[in-house]
């Protein structure tokens, strides 16, 4: 069936890139939003994790020609910036000496996005319209209307709500993790969902910028504070801040459940992130004060509806954090996507059945790597096994330049499918334990079997 008309539920990050690749093809497009306006409300602060910009986004991106635009507010981080208990700091480089990933304030990218799309004649963004269900037979969107008035020319509230139907030609639900539009498909025959919390929740902190927007920690890494089951990150800002989020277990004998008095967190801090405590003057503040937000994996099947509906983005597969993708991985389906519009032009039935082949086993390998990261972050990066690992892991890429890509670069600095990524990974992390057993490594990977290894892993 040919679409003229698109709807959108969610006018996040991925739901305005959407937006904008639809419109560049010519069609008109409805974005639909449940909250006001983010351009003229005051976003409260603590619930934000910064964005890590890599390669597959930048792509989305670039394919609209954003990203130059984009360029200018975010931060180059070449490495991890590795915190001890004792103070000490070690770089851990992500990738060769050019590779970085981008840390960009998710408000701002979002912001960029929406006015945009808003330039383009061809789209409508509706604020305040949220989505109830979605009746897919009758092709039709419930929505339950917010008006807002202000009050004293600074606060919004809601005075009045009200449904209306809004039909639809063709819909995507970006709608996030709790998406209307996946829930209303989870009432038809064989959906497939679930649905998996991690015992850990975050809370967000701030550096605040020195004197003169001045950066008090090393602009250009993502610094991490790895302490076994739990870490704190801090990710740099353009005005000399550091968004900085702790993760750390919801409940038990050390957890958010017990750290309750500012005695409390300030004793928790004096122990196991002393060197913060001179750089976060509202420390303790922010602590009481910022709520605890959970990290949930989602995945479901299928993603699509006939020639009627899809999900994409965190609707499809909301992962936790860690690897930084969930961005990526959602910016990438909109590429996939356009790809397979200029393939199959107007056959909306074949382009979202093969959307939904192509990404299902990719968004579930990047779940995966998601977590597994979480482990890396949090217990290893300090681990003298795993630097040993990763020194060998430096030693392959420059001996053998053509055929080795580190896991983390296949993920962050290439277009290596994720399911792929894995695969690769799982023999990648088989192949450096054996090495670390070796007592002289540069001359185990000398070898020839190594060197046949290596063949075999680039043709694999």
């Amino acid at each position: 069936m040919i679409h003229k008309d698109v709807s959108i539920i969610g006018a996040g990050l991925v739901g305005s890139l959407l937006s904008i690749y639809l419109a560049r093809r010519g069609y008109a497009v409805s974005v639909f939003e449940r909250r006001p306006d983010m351009r003229k409300e005051k976003i409260a602060a603590g619930r934000s994790i910064n964005l890590a910009l890599s390669d597959r986004g930048w792509r989305g991106l670039d394919n609209v020609g954003l990203k130059d635009e984009v360029t200018k507010i975010a931060i180059p981080m070449y490495g991890r910036m590795v915190h001890g208990t004792d103070g000490k700091q070690n770089l851990q480089p992500y990738g060769k000496t050019d590779q970085a990933i981008y840390s960009v304030s998710r408000s701002a990218l979002n912001k960029l996005l929406l006015n945009v799309a808003e330039q383009q004649p061809n789209i409508r963004i509706n604020f305040n319209n949220r989505a109830d269900r979605i009746d897919l037979d009758r092709r039709e969107i419930i929505f339950n209307v917010q008006t807002f008035f202000i009050e004293n020319n600074t606060n919004f509230s809601a005075s009045t709500s009200s449904q209306k139907v809004q039909s639809f030609d063709l819909l995507f639900g970006a709608d996030g993790a709790y998406s209307a539009l996946r829930h209303s498909m989870q009432f038809t025959d064989r959906f497939n969902y679930s649905q998996s919390y991690i015992e850990h929740g975050y809370k967000e902190l701030t550096i605040p910028a020195g004197i003169n927007e001045h950066h008090l920690l090393y602009k250009n890494a993502l610094h991490i504070w790895p302490r076994k089951n739990f870490m704190l990150i801090a990710l740099p800002n353009l005005d000399g801040s550091f968004t900085c989020t702790l993760f750390f277990q919801f409940d038990g004998s050390l957890s958010f459940s017990t750290l309750k008095t500012e005695a409390d967190i300030q004793h928790f801090f004096e122990e196991y992130f002393p060197d913060c405590i001179p750089l976060m003057p509202a420390y303790k503040e922010d602590f009481l004060n910022n709520p605890v937000a959970s990290l949930v994996t989602v995945k479901c099947f299928p993603w699509t509806s006939e020639d009627k509906a899809s999900l994409i983005g965190d609707a499809a597969h909301a992962m936790v954090p860690f690897f930084g993708q969930g961005m990526n991985c959602g910016f990438e389906d909109c590429t996939v996507l356009d790809d397979l519009i200029s393939r199959h032009g107007e056959n909306w039935q074949l382009i979202l059945s093969e959307f939904e082949s192509l990404r299902k086993p990719n968004a579930d390998a990047i779940a995966e790597l998601a977590l597994n990261n979480f482990i890396e972050m949090r217990d290893l990066v300090a681990d003298p096994h795993f630097l040993k690992k990763k020194k060998i892991e430096k030693l392959l890429t420059e001996k053998y330049p053509q055929e080795f890509i580190s896991p983390y670069s296949m993920v962050s600095f290439s277009h290596i499918p994720y399911a792929e990524a894995l695969r690769k990974g799982k023999a990648i992390k088989e192949l450096l334990e054996k090495l670390a057993n070796e007592e002289h490594i540069e001359t185990a990977i000398e070898r020839p079997e190594i060197s046949e290894w290596m063949k075999s892993f680039a043709n694999s």
